[in-house]
């Protein structure tokens, strides 16, 4: 039978990381091992058990029945350790110093802006730093305890937490232009229309990606007018100026006021979810765990 010595339970929380990362290679880097390391461990792992926990194919990792109700199991036993030794923590152990993030502003509108007041309160002592900008940085070399951006943007070699579900890109008009111009019905009539360029952090324009069918598609549309900054082209949109493409939640009241409205609901995309990212698990500021679940606990996550 197997014991719960040092080495096993590293190997437990392994492959944990492996289940929820369902990549030996996104687990090894959380982790700080090899992807090597990672598999061997694995295979020690279920030859100590005597069962196969993970199936492997060319594409991804996940877990056997069996191992999914071992993955379950270790969640809150794992949680059980972790609050245990938060409890004997020395007082105000958390809450110290200061910590940084860099984030753009639409995750610091949708995500940091309503995680404020419960973190401030639980955290009073911490000096959090909110640097708020489009551009790509490297965090460590800038100074940040982390940083947050969609998925396909962090860097590989960091370790990266999903703080919310899939971002719905939309299309978005003022009722004034609709009156005056109509709707596109299909994505190739975004031709006739006038369309609030979106610039990104690397200053390139960001192409409209919408759903045609089973696929995606990326759209280069017409317009002469250009905004970096996402609250200006939602004001652009509400005075009538023309069409902007958006993340849905960050025109969530406007929808809900009637001062925009979707167009082109069909072919409204998916993108990546919001995640915060960092350099290790390793010598991270005592708040950024707990800064992290209060963002997931808001957006209908559980904890890390």
């Amino acid at each position: 039978m197997i014991s719960a010595d040092r080495t096993n339970l590293a190997d437990l929380r392994l492959f944990l990381t492996i289940v929820r990362r369902q990549s030996f290679t996104s687990a090894a880097i959380e982790l700080g091992v090899t992807p090597s390391a990672a598999s061997h461990a694995m295979r020690r792992l279920e030859e100590k058990l005597g069962v196969k926990l993970l199936n492997r194919t060319s594409r991804a990792v996940m877990p056997t029945d069996i191992g999914l109700e071992l993955a379950k199991s270790l969640t809150n036993g794992f949680d059980a350790i972790d609050d245990a030794l938060h409890a004997v923590q020395a007082p105000g152990a958390a809450s110290f110093g200061e910590l940084r993030i860099n984030a753009f502003a639409d995750a610091a509108q949708l995500l940091l802006a309503p995680a404020l007041p419960e973190f401030a309160g639980r955290f009073p002592d911490v000096r959090l730093t909110l640097a708020v900008e489009e551009r790509p940085i490297d965090i460590v070399a800038e100074g940040y305890d982390a940083g947050i951006r969609y998925g396909h943007l962090v860097p590989e070699d960091m370790v990266a937490v999903p703080l919310t579900g899939p971002q719905r890109w939309v299309v978005v008009a003022s009722p004034g232009y609709i009156d005056k111009h109509g709707a596109p019905q299909t994505p190739s009539e975004l031709d006739r229309h006038t369309c609030i360029q979106l610039l990104l952090g690397d200053d390139s324009n960001y192409p409209w990606e919408l759903r045609e069918g089973d696929s995606e598609k990326a759209w280069r549309v017409p317009g002469n007018i250009t905004v970096k900054d996402t609250a200006t082209t939602i004001a652009a949109a509400k005075s009538g100026v023309g069409l902007a493409y958006v993340i849905e939640a960050r025109v969530k009241r406007e929808l809900a006021e009637g001062s925009l409205q979707i167009v082109l609901e069909e072919n409204a995309a998916a993108g990546d979810p919001f995640h915060i990212y960092y350099a290790s698990r390793r010598h991270n500021h005592p708040g950024l765990r707990e800064l992290t679940n209060i963002i997931r606990r808001h957006n209908g996550f559980s904890p890390i």
